[in-house]
């Protein structure tokens, strides 16, 4: 029985994916599909608020995961307490889940027969996120991602029923190219929580420094790095495009949704003149659209 404080805490973590770069769950699909997306991305958006330290209420999340209110700004105890609650959703004959959100995706997980690696790897990205704060190079970066976006792609192709080794290759490359925007339009902001995702060998490159991510709007040699970096994540995008043609009807406008929504993302960015400083370029529904499209239409 989940409480109105439940209630209220599960719909405040599930409400950001209007914040996303893609449609997370739009309308378009089949109802059991949206649940079960739905159901995957409340469990991805909480495990990134617990290692971010950004959740609201806190105390109250802790409380679901078994841990004192003490202990819910301690992301690397939260993180544990938030694996051994999901590794309960694949014991069935243990006890269930604690946190409503974690009930609310095993029968998703049983239903589709989900294996718990892909969970288990976004928890090791958000723990990977306490450890280290800096990536020396591109290829660090890159292996970063298959824990912390690839799995998500993962889970997608495993709920509609469409996995193949060769569309795990490309939504791979979709994902890895999302996450690398967001990382772009983020800059300013992980910087305030001391990361730094722009990888050192390309900053020495551009010879750009940490202080240079500090100010209040970015110079020209951030610019040239940030637009160096945002064609790299496009190329991602195009390698991961086959995907959304292998499949058909409404599973391929929702993976056109991803893939124009990473596009839309990185014109917004190329809009702002690389400017990621002065606030994290956004791209609107229309870009968005637009850019999906675009992608439905095979346009690069």
């Amino acid at each position: 029985m989940v409480t109105a404080e439940e209630d209220a805490h599960t719909r405040a973590v599930l409400s950001q994916a209007k914040t996303e770069n893609f449609p997370v769950a739009p309308r378009f699909l089949p109802r059991e599909w949206r649940d079960d997306l739905m159901a995957v991305y409340g469990f991805a958006r909480l495990v990134d608020d617990i290692g971010d330290s950004d959740l609201s209420s806190g105390p109250a999340h802790a409380a679901r995961l078994g841990l004192p209110a003490d202990q819910a700004d301690d992301p690397l105890a939260m993180l544990d307490a938030f694996e051994s609650d999901v590794r309960r959703i694949f014991a069935p004959d243990g006890p269930q889940p604690g946190h409503p959100l974690l009930r609310a995706l095993v029968p998703t997980v049983r239903g589709r027969a989900l294996s718990p690696e892909p969970f288990l790897a976004l928890i090791e990205a958000n723990r990977q996120d306490q450890k280290v704060r800096r990536y020396a190079t591109y290829a660090e970066l890159l292996a970063y991602c298959e824990l912390s976006a690839n799995p998500v792609g993962h889970l997608v192709l495993a709920i509609t029923g469409t996995a193949t080794p060769e569309r795990v290759r490309l939504s791979d490359a979709v994902c890895t190219g999302l996450q690398i925007v967001e990382h772009l339009q983020d800059v300013a902001e992980d910087l305030a929580k001391d990361r730094v995702y722009l990888p050192a060998e390309d900053m020495d490159r551009f010879r750009v420094g940490e202080g240079d991510l500090a100010a209040p709007v970015a110079n020209a040699s951030l610019r040239a790095l940030i637009a160096f970096e945002t064609e790299r994540a496009l190329g991602l995008l195009d390698e991961g495009t086959p995907l959304v043609h292998s499949v058909r009807g409404r599973l391929r406008l929702l993976l056109a949704g991803f893939t124009g929504g990473g596009r839309a993302a990185a014109g917004a960015l190329r809009t702002a003149r690389y400017d990621v400083l002065a606030g994290p370029p956004r791209a609107g529904a229309l870009s968005v659209a637009r850019e999906s499209w675009a992608v439905m239409r095979g346009e690069g």
